[in-house]
């Protein structure tokens, strides 16, 4: 695997959340900064040592409702 994939959602009660989308992986953050550092981190623990992708990449998902 040369990349792993985050759908990255703005949490309801506040932060972001991400779930990797072709591995187990979830974080969740109260600021973008803290996220990038948790998904780091949960890459590497997730894979062997010396065995995680290369690219993180982060697909941000936002819900917006609109009134008719």
């Amino acid at each position: 695997m040369n990349e792993v994939i985050f759908v990255v959602e703005e949490a309801p009660e506040g932060g972001y959340t991400a779930r990797a989308l072709e591995a187990s992986i979830f974080t969740e953050a109260d600021t973008m900064a803290e996220l990038h550092a948790k998904v780091r981190d949960a890459v590497r623990c997730h894979f062997d040592e010396g065995k995680h992708p290369k690219v993180i990449r982060l697909h941000h998902v936002r819900e917006e409702v609109i009134a008719v």
